[in-house]
């Protein structure tokens, strides 16, 4: 009793005040922080605390971070606890199960699933070079790009790993491998991914602040995003003009076509962040990797005999990584979306609402890189993707107990079912395009979708 009384207290609608780049607190167990000098060096970016301050961030604190990182918390402690700090039953549950995972050392136990990966790796990219320069047959070369496409994809799986656990022996060969993987072997960087992933999973699917969803003027997930919203990742408006309705109209149809050619968006983007006046964590690194990727991709395709086997070459490559983009998509376009800031009380149910798990076969896993299981990582993005597997049914269970949605989809009924997303909206902004009565022949065209 001695111990309350001497206790500072402050309320939640005060603890809101504080949700400034210059004046940013955060509640974690019911102790009040102030990580404003923090979040500049914050090794997840600034963006998961602007998004989450002002709040109690418990849950998303449990979720990133090991249980190393709680003694370096005191530092920013305000002398302050939440006066009407309360847990809820499915805050409590979540983190039972995040304490039964720690216990067990399923954090730490990676298996040998990064070897087997390397070692596939080597493989497809030794076979699609040695195709290119040790043949003259124009299908080995076919052969060869599309090898070169799903060595980048299996790199890219592991890239995602790296950003969030350690698939190495120290933190110093991890972001190595993470230059490797990212930067070095697909030019795409890894400072990049971690700048909009981190976003992505602490606002997941968030209209205005998760920038997975936000790919006007080709894509819209949702009306919604036709009144023009804010993005509060990217800090400018997504104006959907003219040239966004008319790409958003017939985006059920340009859907795959545009994942075919979606590499090279990120490669922009990678340049675009490289490049600007943000602050970049290790960015000459990250330069050096990506002109590393710059100099063998090239050569490799110069290789070719011909401009015609060159283009070709390239476009085989992308092709085959579009799986993965367009398995990215189905993980989140046809899932429940929002508008405004995630909330730190309700971690559990928005992951549950946006994110859409693909079901197959434990033998496809490999394909899927864990990403299949989209929901089972959102709550434990440190868990080695060697486990999700086995904690599917405990995720499923808790989502039953509490009534709230957990969506396994085939990869069929997926991709049916983000088409059917897209084809809505595409028809929501054709309507929003006319508002006086349509002619003839726009009905003629536009009737079927």
């Amino acid at each position: 009793m001695g111990e309350d009384i001497k206790k500072k207290y402050i309320a939640s609608d005060e603890l809101k005040k504080h949700n400034k780049p210059d004046d940013l607190w955060i509640s974690i167990q019911g102790k009040v922080y102030n990580v404003t000098e923090w979040a500049k060096e914050h090794p997840g970016g600034d963006v998961p605390l602007l998004n989450l301050a002002g709040q109690d961030v418990t849950d998303a604190f449990i979720a990133f971070h090991p249980g190393t990182a709680w003694k370096y918390l005191d530092r920013f402690f305000t002398g302050y606890h939440l006066e009407d700090f309360q847990v809820s039953e499915v805050s409590r549950d979540y983190r039972s199960l995040v304490s039964r995972f720690s216990k067990s050392g399923m954090f730490d136990k990676k298996g040998h699933g990064v070897i087997y990966s390397l070692c596939f790796v080597a493989l497809m990219l030794s076979a699609s070079v040695y195709g290119v320069v040790c043949s003259g047959n124009f299908w080995v070369h076919m052969l060869s790009g599309a090898l070169l496409g799903f060595s980048w994809v299996q790199v890219a799986y592991l890239g995602h790993d790296s950003g969030h656990y350690n698939i190495m022996t120290s933190k110093g060969f991890n972001k190595m491998a993470q230059i490797l993987t990212g930067n070095c072997l697909t030019g795409i960087s890894i400072a990049w991914w971690k700048w909009t992933h981190n976003a992505h999973h602490v606002s997941c699917n968030s209209l205005d602040h998760d920038p997975d969803l936000q790919h006007l003027p080709v894509f819209a997930v949702s009306s919604t995003l036709f009144k023009s919203l804010t993005s509060r990742f990217y800090g400018r408006k997504l104006t959907f003009d003219s040239l966004s309705r008319f790409l958003v109209s017939y985006q059920h149809f340009t859907f795959y076509p545009v994942m075919c050619g979606a590499r090279v968006n990120l490669y922009l983007q990678t340049f675009l962040l490289l490049f600007s006046k943000r602050k970049v964590p290790d960015r000459a690194t990250n330069i050096i990797g990506i002109l590393v990727f710059w100099t063998w991709f090239p050569l490799l395709v110069s290789c070719l005999p011909s401009w015609n086997e060159r283009v070709l070459f390239v476009m085989a490559s992308f092709c085959v990584t579009s799986i993965q983009h367009v398995q990215f998509c189905l993980n989140h376009f046809a899932a429940n979306v929002y508008v405004g800031a995630p909330k730190g009380n309700d971690w559990f149910e928005k992951q549950t609402n946006g994110t859409i798990d693909i079901s197959c076969s434990s033998k496809m896993d490999w394909f899927f890189g864990g990403l299949q299981f989209q929901l089972e990582h959102h709550l434990f993005p440190r868990l080695p993707r060697c486990h999700l597997r086995s904690i599917s049914p405990l995720v499923q269970d808790l989502c039953k107990k509490h009534n709230l949605p957990y969506t396994s989809l085939s990869f069929y009924e997926a991709n049916m079912w983000t088409l059917k997303t897209l084809r809505t909206a595409a028809l929501e902004a054709r309507d929003f395009s006319s508002p006086v009565p349509k002619n003839l022949l726009w009905e003629a065209v536009n009737t079927h979708g």
